[in-house]
């Protein structure tokens, strides 16, 4: 609430207002009307909460098993299933249309909203000038505050109900708005595309963004797994993708130690802990999913929801991993000790993004210690050890 004052008193500074008069005559040139700019921007001004939220997103820096107890809580899980009986002839209809199994935008509808139970409160075209001044992803937000001055200038909302997350995703499945323009659907037959009131408009529409991405009917997210003791961790990652015969052949089990079914499909192995954590066998659509939301907690949570909506148990394996979150500057600590080691970390910026994974599995490797490539505070103790002289 203090956040929110503060953002409500704070002045226009100079250098935003420069910088949202050039947008606006940029908006004007491209289209846009002048009545849609006074709407949506008539009073604009910096949100600092959204760029404090733009800092600290749980997908980067929770553990796994963290991230997903808050969000598969036996109480989600109860609103799912109740929502999946209530909601049976719509959802089936949907399915029938799009291939996407209703368990499965369930948990999407779960994930981003609690089920409608809340849309987010901030007005999106200021959350994204906000996020669009700021240099960090400066161009991506640009380009989304101009696509939804598009849908506010074509009727479908309202500039001052074009509420939504801090980061602009909108609706009852969090569409950005160039989703939206892509994807949205009028699913109820109004002639409208409101994701915010229309659970047709909003389920059917993000069927239909599942489909375009290339789900595929009948086929499975994933599945948790067992691997062996003689697993090769360097094999544990997005893009080493095997038959699931050839993962059984090197041992790999289901979750409850029975064999692997006899397939072709290919899949890919994700630890998202560590090798202590659990470990989970993946296909095509946990693709899909990572398309939707490009963070491996959250895409392995909407399957895991999903599973648990089919009565299907709970995680059985990686209750013995180190729980124990990395901050900002933990994560930028174990990177600069890599690079003074001499393993390529790109830029050190605090986030554990794939060439600091990769640097730290080739330590691990160095070190003698399982290379999983995930950063913990057990591998930054490990590395300050070995500092030490």
């Amino acid at each position: 609430m203090a956040l929110q004052a503060q953002s409500e008193e704070m002045p226009t500074p100079p250098d935003f207002a420069v910088w949202l008069e050039q947008f606006r005559q940029e908006a004007l040139a491209k289209g846009i009307s002048q009545a849609s700019l006074d709407a949506a921007l008539g009073e604009a001004r910096l949100l600092p909460e959204v760029l404090e939220r733009d800092q600290r997103q749980p997908e980067f820096f929770d553990t796994f098993l963290n991230y997903l107890d808050k969000r598969v809580s036996p109480l989600r899980l109860e609103q799912g299933q109740a929502a999946l009986i209530e909601h049976q002839a719509l959802l089936d209809e949907i399915q029938a249309r799009y291939g996407v199994p209703a368990s499965v935008l369930v948990a999407f509808w779960g994930l981003e909203t609690n089920y409608g139970g809340y849309l987010g409160n901030h007005p999106v075209p200021l959350a994204l000038a906000t996020l669009a001044f700021d240099p960090r992803r400066g161009a991506f937000f640009r380009g989304e505050l101009l696509q939804a001055l598009r849908i506010i200038d074509a009727g479908h909302v309202a500039a001052a109900d074009m509420k939504g997350s801090w980061a602009g995703a909108m609706g009852q499945v969090q569409f950005m708005p160039s989703t939206y323009l892509r994807y949205a659907v009028d699913g109820d037959g109004d002639g409208r595309k409101d994701l915010w009131a229309s659970l047709p408009d909003a389920l059917n529409s993000a069927a239909h963004f599942l489909s375009e991405l290339g789900w595929r009917p009948g086929e499975r997210w994933g599945r948790e797994v067992l691997l062996p003791e003689s697993f090769d961790w360097d094999l544990a990652r997005p893009g080493v993708k095997k038959r699931v015969d050839e993962w059984a052949a090197l041992g790999v089990l289901r979750a409850d130690g029975d064999t692997l079914p006899d397939s072709d499909m290919q899949g890919a192995i994700v630890l998202p802990q560590g090798h202590a954590g659990p470990a989970f066998l993946v296909y095509r659509n946990f693709e899909v999913m990572m398309a939707w939301n490009r963070s491996i907690n959250y895409a392995l949570a909407v399957g895991h929801l999903s599973d648990r909506l089919l009565g299907l148990p709970p995680l059985l394996g990686g209750g013995d991993a180190d729980n124990r979150p990395m901050s900002r500057e933990q994560v930028l600590e174990l990177q600069q000790l890599l690079a003074t080691r001499g393993f390529d970390i790109g830029e050190a910026d605090g986030v554990a993004g794939p060439r600091t994974r990769q640097a730290i599995r080739a330590w691990q490797k160095v070190a003698g210690l399982p290379a999983d490539g995930h950063a913990s505070p057990g591998v930054l103790e490990e590395m300050r050890a070995k500092a030490a002289p």
